[in-house]
């Protein structure tokens, strides 16, 4: 399978199964419109009588043999080497817990896929108890795993740090124990931040997470106060000053595009310009109907600013002034291993979120869905935990309809079960608008690349 784009005059081709990308001139490209399989390239005569009038013969027949020299290298027409695999098992080894510290938080986003923090329950604290319970489970089902994840999640979890610094000690002395390293993540909105709390988080959390959506007047309108106001002002300073303090690394500043900036490359460029040089701009995840959703009709104005952004991404970096953005880095020389490249992020398995009770779900976004409980940190996987861990080792891309013919099925690995249960009912039903934003990203991000290369 091959994938082929063009984007402002430069044409690119992609190899799916191979990775191998190709930039060529405009004829190779157009030639490669009517050649699907290594075979078509031997049918010179039909090469020739569609583009003849068009090209010289010379070059047509060049640029074939050019073309059949890479098939031949594995570089075009690659098989899929891959086809038939439909999940596989992990040996029920767990690696990474999101830990909501808090059912709780100090704003109220208007676009909160977690219920203003409750998760559209009752609002509560994780206990210590709860914390080191969690911990011990990550420690045992880990097996023979050494390196961990621990995300701190809400709500905040900032309002419930003492909890936070009560887990992290723990932590701390049972990897000792049992030879682990356990990397810390801390996602916070910011408000409570304070010096001690940064000095805190800089000696203890390997990654943070700082939400905020870009210009203030884009900001103010959906992360908004307890009492309605905007928290732009408040939590700006504090962020610049955490991420100078970690030298502009380990960290990210992200936000969410609604259909209320669709013009979302101007917030970047606007976090870009604060200082900010780790960011990500989201697409909002919301409840079909809302006002703000996003929505197909939107798609080509979506396309075209991730397009600006590319180029802005370029322009800065040649002024000296760069920075990264999440979905726009793909690591094209190898990417991850087989195993995620197909069945994506590893929620479900390798990957599980657990409230503040210490009930464990395949992930943050299905916490408070209570038929996908499975289990808790106390008792361990249920019977119906066991159920839910099989459906999700075998959502792999060559299980999901959607994504077995799509070119970009190893760059995502399927895109996210959450978003598609929330949109069909069926975590192998992947959402359509979001699979669409995934194609147009990783294009971009090939593009960025291709350019890097052509011009060093």
């Amino acid at each position: 399978m091959i994938h082929k784009f063009s984007m402002n005059s430069m044409f690119i081709v992609m190899d799916i199964n191979s990775g191998a990308i190709h930039t060529v001139d405009e004829m190779t490209y157009k030639l490669l419109e009517h050649a699907h399989s290594r075979a078509d390239l031997d049918n010179t005569r039909m090469f020739l009588e569609t583009y003849g009038g068009e090209y010289p013969e010379a070059d047509i027949l060049s640029a074939i043999e050019e073309l059949k020299e890479a098939a031949g290298g594995g570089a075009l027409f690659a098989p899929d080497i891959y086809e038939g695999y439909t999940g596989g098992k992990n040996g029920g080894i767990v690696k990474a817990l999101c830990l909501h510290i808090a059912h709780d938080c100090n704003l109220r986003c208007k676009y909160c896929f977690a219920g203003k923090g409750a998760y559209n329950g009752e609002r509560g604290l994780m206990s210590a108890d709860v914390g080191r319970a969690a911990i011990d489970f990550l420690i045992e089902r880990s097996k023979g795993r050494r390196q961990l994840e621990v995300d701190f999640f809400g709500g905040e979890p900032t309002v419930n740090f003492d909890t936070v610094k009560e887990i992290v000690s723990y932590a701390r002395r049972r990897e000792v124990e049992y030879e682990k390293n356990i990397r810390f993540t801390l996602t916070t909105n910011g408000v409570a931040l304070d010096d001690s709390l940064m000095d805190y988080v800089n000696r203890h959390m390997r990654n943070v997470v700082l939400s905020a959506d870009g210009r203030k007047s884009v900001n103010d309108r959906m992360r908004t106060t307890l009492g309605g106001g905007g928290s732009y002002d408040a939590i700006m300073p504090k962020f610049q000053k955490l991420a100078d303090s970690r030298g502009q690394e380990n960290y990210y500043i992200r936000g969410t595009y609604t259909r209320e900036n669709l013009d979302f490359a101007e917030d970047v460029k606007h976090l870009a310009d604060m200082g900010f040089r780790q960011i990500s701009m989201e697409p909002v995840v919301a409840e079909k109907g809302a006002d703000y959703a996003l929505r197909e009709e939107d798609l080509t104005e979506l396309f075209r600013q991730y397009e600006i952004l590319a180029e802005e991404m370029l322009k800065r970096e040649q002024e000296g002034r760069g920075f990264n953005f999440f979905h726009f880095t793909v690591d094209l020389d190898g990417g991850p291993c087989v195993i995620k490249r197909l069945t994506g992020c590893g929620a479900g398995m390798e990957y599980l979120a657990v409230t503040p009770e210490g009930d464990l779900y395949p992930c943050h976004q299905f916490v408070g869905q209570r038929h996908f409980i499975m289990g808790n940190v106390f008792d361990g996987i249920s019977d119906n935990g066991a159920r839910i861990r099989k459906a999700f080792s075998a959502c792999s891309v060559y299980a999901k309809p959607g994504c077995k013919s799509c070119w970009a099925r190893y760059y995502c690995g399927g895109g996210c079960a959450a978003a598609a249960y929330f949109q069909s009912g069926d975590i192998l039903s992947p959402y359509s608008l979001a699979c669409e934003l995934m194609r147009k990203r990783i294009e971009c991000a090939v593009y960025i690349n291709a350019v890097k290369v052509l011009t060093t």
